[in-house]
Protein backbone atom coordinates (compact mmCIF):
# COMPACT_ATOMS: atom_id res chain seq x y z
CA UNK A 1 0.00 0.00 0.00
CA UNK A 2 1.23 3.55 -0.69
CA UNK A 3 2.02 5.85 1.96
CA UNK A 4 0.79 8.49 -0.77
CA UNK A 5 -2.30 10.23 -0.55
CA UNK A 6 -5.10 9.52 -3.01
CA UNK A 7 -5.03 12.01 -6.03
CA UNK A 8 -7.74 14.98 -4.68
CA UNK A 9 -7.01 14.44 -1.34
CA UNK A 10 -7.57 17.75 0.24
CA UNK A 11 -8.25 19.45 -2.80
CA UNK A 12 -10.69 22.00 -3.15
CA UNK A 13 -12.07 22.17 -7.16
CA UNK A 14 -13.57 25.72 -7.01
CA UNK A 15 -13.31 28.46 -5.60
CA UNK A 16 -14.71 28.77 -2.07
CA UNK A 17 -14.99 32.60 -0.53
CA UNK A 18 -17.52 31.98 1.86
CA UNK A 19 -17.31 33.70 4.80
CA UNK A 20 -15.04 36.03 3.26
CA UNK A 21 -15.07 40.14 2.51
CA UNK A 22 -13.46 41.43 -0.12
CA UNK A 23 -13.10 45.08 -0.88
CA UNK A 24 -12.47 46.19 -4.89
CA UNK A 25 -11.57 49.63 -6.19
CA UNK A 26 -12.94 50.57 -9.32
CA UNK A 27 -15.77 48.71 -9.09
CA UNK A 28 -18.21 50.26 -10.91
CA UNK A 29 -17.86 48.95 -14.20
CA UNK A 30 -15.79 46.72 -16.50
CA UNK A 31 -13.06 44.67 -14.94
CA UNK A 32 -13.75 46.30 -11.45
CA UNK A 33 -17.28 45.56 -11.54
CA UNK A 34 -16.62 41.82 -13.79
CA UNK A 35 -13.80 40.77 -10.18
CA UNK A 36 -16.02 41.86 -7.62
CA UNK A 37 -19.05 39.99 -9.40
CA UNK A 38 -17.01 36.83 -9.56
CA UNK A 39 -15.71 36.72 -6.23
CA UNK A 40 -19.69 37.11 -4.76
CA UNK A 41 -20.92 33.76 -7.20
CA UNK A 42 -17.60 32.31 -4.81
CA UNK A 43 -19.48 33.36 -1.71
CA UNK A 44 -17.69 36.69 -0.45
CA UNK A 45 -19.28 40.05 0.65
CA UNK A 46 -18.25 42.89 -0.64
CA UNK A 47 -16.94 46.51 -0.57
CA UNK A 48 -16.94 48.49 -4.16
CA UNK A 49 -15.04 51.10 -3.97
CA UNK A 50 -15.34 53.54 -6.99
CA UNK A 51 -14.97 57.55 -7.49
CA UNK A 52 -18.52 57.45 -8.08
CA UNK A 53 -20.68 55.06 -5.48
CA UNK A 54 -21.38 52.34 -7.49
CA UNK A 55 -24.68 51.87 -6.87
CA UNK A 56 -25.61 49.56 -9.60
CA UNK A 57 -22.96 46.90 -8.92
CA UNK A 58 -23.58 46.86 -5.46
CA UNK A 59 -27.97 46.46 -5.95
CA UNK A 60 -26.86 43.77 -8.86
CA UNK A 61 -24.42 42.04 -6.20
CA UNK A 62 -26.88 42.17 -3.21
CA UNK A 63 -29.81 40.61 -5.42
CA UNK A 64 -27.73 37.83 -5.62
CA UNK A 65 -27.76 37.07 -2.16
CA UNK A 66 -24.18 38.75 -0.90
CA UNK A 67 -23.98 41.37 1.00
CA UNK A 68 -22.12 44.44 0.00
CA UNK A 69 -21.68 48.49 0.91
CA UNK A 70 -21.08 51.00 -2.04
CA UNK A 71 -18.61 53.26 -1.19
CA UNK A 72 -17.77 56.98 -3.06
CA UNK A 73 -13.73 57.07 -2.83
CA UNK A 74 -11.32 59.00 -4.47
CA UNK A 75 -8.37 56.12 -4.31
CA UNK A 76 -5.58 58.89 -3.99
CA UNK A 77 -6.81 60.37 -1.12
CA UNK A 78 -5.45 59.10 2.08
CA UNK A 79 -8.25 60.60 3.89
CA UNK A 80 -11.02 59.18 1.63
CA UNK A 81 -8.79 55.52 1.72
CA UNK A 82 -9.45 55.16 5.51
CA UNK A 83 -12.67 56.32 5.70
CA UNK A 84 -13.43 53.55 3.18
CA UNK A 85 -11.91 51.03 4.74
CA UNK A 86 -12.69 52.00 8.08
CA UNK A 87 -16.55 51.69 6.89
CA UNK A 88 -15.91 48.17 5.50
CA UNK A 89 -14.50 46.78 8.54
CA UNK A 90 -17.48 48.54 10.72
CA UNK A 91 -19.83 46.16 8.35
CA UNK A 92 -17.82 43.33 7.92
CA UNK A 93 -15.86 43.14 10.83
CA UNK A 94 -12.64 41.99 8.47
CA UNK A 95 -10.84 41.97 5.45
CA UNK A 96 -9.80 39.06 3.46
CA UNK A 97 -9.30 39.94 -0.14
CA UNK A 98 -7.67 43.32 -1.57
CA UNK A 99 -8.16 43.90 -4.97
CA UNK A 100 -6.54 47.09 -6.61
CA UNK A 101 -8.14 47.72 -10.11
CA UNK A 102 -8.69 51.24 -10.32
CA UNK A 103 -6.95 52.67 -12.95
CA UNK A 104 -7.10 56.07 -15.87
CA UNK A 105 -5.07 55.69 -18.72
CA UNK A 106 -3.74 58.29 -21.82
CA UNK A 107 -2.46 57.65 -25.21
CA UNK A 108 -0.48 60.49 -25.54
CA UNK A 109 3.77 60.69 -26.69
CA UNK A 110 6.43 61.77 -24.29
CA UNK A 111 6.40 65.04 -26.01
CA UNK A 112 2.68 65.87 -25.09
CA UNK A 113 2.41 64.72 -21.87
CA UNK A 114 1.23 67.17 -19.20
CA UNK A 115 2.05 67.30 -15.43
CA UNK A 116 -1.68 66.98 -14.70
CA UNK A 117 -2.06 63.88 -17.08
CA UNK A 118 1.10 62.18 -15.33
CA UNK A 119 -0.01 63.26 -11.77
CA UNK A 120 -3.11 61.98 -12.46
CA UNK A 121 -2.01 57.99 -13.82
CA UNK A 122 0.27 58.29 -10.93
CA UNK A 123 -1.96 59.11 -8.32
CA UNK A 124 -5.00 57.20 -9.39
CA UNK A 125 -2.56 53.78 -10.38
CA UNK A 126 0.20 54.13 -8.32
CA UNK A 127 -0.18 56.18 -5.40
CA UNK A 128 -4.09 53.91 -4.77
CA UNK A 129 -2.99 50.90 -4.88
CA UNK A 130 -0.09 52.04 -2.10
CA UNK A 131 -2.61 53.92 -0.19
CA UNK A 132 -5.54 50.98 0.11
CA UNK A 133 -2.35 48.09 0.81
CA UNK A 134 -1.36 50.02 3.23
CA UNK A 135 -4.53 50.91 5.05
CA UNK A 136 -5.41 47.15 5.31
CA UNK A 137 -2.11 45.49 5.25
CA UNK A 138 -2.12 46.15 9.56
CA UNK A 139 -5.69 44.30 9.29
CA UNK A 140 -4.41 41.08 7.22
CA UNK A 141 -1.83 41.07 9.76
CA UNK A 142 -3.65 41.10 12.83
CA UNK A 143 -5.91 38.23 11.04
CA UNK A 144 -2.59 36.64 10.32
CA UNK A 145 -3.52 36.09 6.40
CA UNK A 146 -5.63 37.74 3.50
CA UNK A 147 -4.66 38.20 -0.22
CA UNK A 148 -3.54 41.64 -2.29
CA UNK A 149 -4.54 41.24 -6.25
CA UNK A 150 -2.53 44.12 -7.85
CA UNK A 151 -4.17 44.89 -11.35
CA UNK A 152 -1.08 45.73 -13.89
CA UNK A 153 -0.96 45.47 -17.45
CA UNK A 154 1.03 44.28 -20.43
CA UNK A 155 2.48 47.60 -20.76
CA UNK A 156 4.02 47.60 -17.64
CA UNK A 157 6.20 45.12 -18.82
CA UNK A 158 6.35 45.92 -22.12
CA UNK A 159 6.51 50.00 -22.20
CA UNK A 160 2.56 50.44 -24.23
CA UNK A 161 2.37 46.77 -25.02
CA UNK A 162 -0.28 47.73 -27.73
CA UNK A 163 1.31 48.85 -31.27
CA UNK A 164 -0.33 49.17 -34.34
CA UNK A 165 -3.84 49.98 -33.76
CA UNK A 166 -5.51 53.08 -33.68
CA UNK A 167 -8.88 55.43 -33.70
CA UNK A 168 -8.92 58.57 -36.51
CA UNK A 169 -5.49 58.52 -36.36
CA UNK A 170 -4.61 58.24 -32.36
CA UNK A 171 -2.48 55.23 -31.19
CA UNK A 172 -4.15 52.77 -28.96
CA UNK A 173 -0.52 52.52 -27.05
CA UNK A 174 -0.97 53.32 -23.91
CA UNK A 175 1.32 55.93 -22.98
CA UNK A 176 4.40 56.77 -21.27
CA UNK A 177 2.74 57.64 -17.83
CA UNK A 178 0.72 54.53 -17.64
CA UNK A 179 3.25 52.28 -18.10
CA UNK A 180 5.63 53.93 -15.37
CA UNK A 181 2.45 53.39 -13.06
CA UNK A 182 1.70 50.03 -14.35
CA UNK A 183 5.50 48.85 -14.14
CA UNK A 184 5.28 50.20 -10.27
CA UNK A 185 2.46 48.03 -9.45
CA UNK A 186 4.67 45.39 -10.25
CA UNK A 187 7.44 46.43 -8.92
CA UNK A 188 5.67 47.17 -5.62
CA UNK A 189 3.93 43.49 -5.72
CA UNK A 190 6.98 41.94 -5.92
CA UNK A 191 8.22 43.85 -2.62
CA UNK A 192 5.29 43.76 -0.50
CA UNK A 193 5.17 39.84 -1.21
CA UNK A 194 8.06 39.44 -0.03
CA UNK A 195 7.46 41.23 3.29
CA UNK A 196 3.58 39.77 3.50
CA UNK A 197 4.41 36.25 3.38
CA UNK A 198 5.64 35.99 7.33
CA UNK A 199 1.61 36.83 8.27
CA UNK A 200 0.20 34.63 6.00
CA UNK A 201 -0.22 37.15 3.28
CA UNK A 202 -0.38 36.38 -0.39
CA UNK A 203 0.14 39.75 -2.71
CA UNK A 204 -0.45 39.04 -6.27
CA UNK A 205 -0.61 40.92 -10.13
CA UNK A 206 -2.24 40.57 -12.91
CA UNK A 207 -1.40 42.06 -16.01
CA UNK A 208 -3.90 42.14 -19.05
CA UNK A 209 -3.67 42.84 -22.28
CA UNK A 210 -6.43 44.24 -24.81
CA UNK A 211 -9.23 43.78 -22.99
CA UNK A 212 -13.20 44.96 -24.03
CA UNK A 213 -13.60 47.74 -22.03
CA UNK A 214 -14.90 51.03 -21.60
CA UNK A 215 -10.80 51.90 -21.99
CA UNK A 216 -10.45 50.23 -25.39
CA UNK A 217 -13.87 50.75 -27.07
CA UNK A 218 -13.97 52.57 -30.67
CA UNK A 219 -10.07 51.45 -31.30
CA UNK A 220 -9.10 48.70 -33.49
CA UNK A 221 -6.59 46.23 -32.45
CA UNK A 222 -4.99 43.43 -34.22
CA UNK A 223 -6.34 40.26 -31.93
CA UNK A 224 -5.78 38.09 -35.35
CA UNK A 225 -2.06 38.15 -34.34
CA UNK A 226 -2.39 37.02 -31.11
CA UNK A 227 -2.05 33.28 -30.15
CA UNK A 228 -5.91 33.23 -28.69
CA UNK A 229 -7.58 35.84 -31.50
CA UNK A 230 -9.80 37.64 -29.88
CA UNK A 231 -10.35 40.36 -27.55
CA UNK A 232 -10.07 39.54 -24.17
CA UNK A 233 -13.33 40.28 -21.86
CA UNK A 234 -13.43 41.70 -18.32
CA UNK A 235 -14.59 38.30 -17.29
CA UNK A 236 -11.48 36.69 -18.40
CA UNK A 237 -9.35 39.02 -15.89
CA UNK A 238 -12.31 38.95 -13.14
CA UNK A 239 -11.50 34.70 -13.30
CA UNK A 240 -7.97 34.89 -12.97
CA UNK A 241 -8.57 37.24 -10.13
CA UNK A 242 -10.87 34.92 -8.60
CA UNK A 243 -8.54 32.42 -8.61
CA UNK A 244 -5.55 34.48 -7.07
CA UNK A 245 -8.38 35.51 -4.50
CA UNK A 246 -9.02 31.82 -3.26
CA UNK A 247 -7.41 29.07 -1.67
CA UNK A 248 -6.76 27.80 -4.84
CA UNK A 249 -3.47 30.13 -4.93
CA UNK A 250 -2.47 29.65 -1.17
CA UNK A 251 1.22 28.70 -2.22
CA UNK A 252 1.68 31.65 -5.04
CA UNK A 253 2.81 35.04 -4.04
CA UNK A 254 4.96 37.81 -6.03
CA UNK A 255 3.57 36.71 -9.30
CA UNK A 256 2.27 38.37 -12.43
CA UNK A 257 -0.09 36.50 -14.67
CA UNK A 258 -0.39 37.71 -17.65
CA UNK A 259 -4.49 37.66 -18.98
CA UNK A 260 -3.48 38.77 -22.63
CA UNK A 261 -4.55 35.84 -25.31
CA UNK A 262 -0.77 34.97 -25.00
CA UNK A 263 0.76 38.34 -26.29
CA UNK A 264 3.51 37.86 -23.99
CA UNK A 265 4.77 35.21 -23.06
CA UNK A 266 7.24 35.10 -20.05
Amino acid sequence: MSDREPLGTGVSATPDLHGRVALVTGAGRGIGRAIAEALAHAGADLALVDLTAPAEAAAAIQASGRQTVALQTDVSKRDQVRDAVHKTVGQFGRIDILVNNAGVVERTTLETLDDHTFEQEIDVIGRGTYLFSQAVYEIMQRQRGGKIVNISSISGKLGGAVGGASRGGVSARSGPAYAMAKGGVIAFTKWLAKDAGRYGIQVNAICPGTIDSEMTRGYQYNVEAQPIARMGQPRDVAMAALFLASQMSNYITGQTLNVDGGVLMD
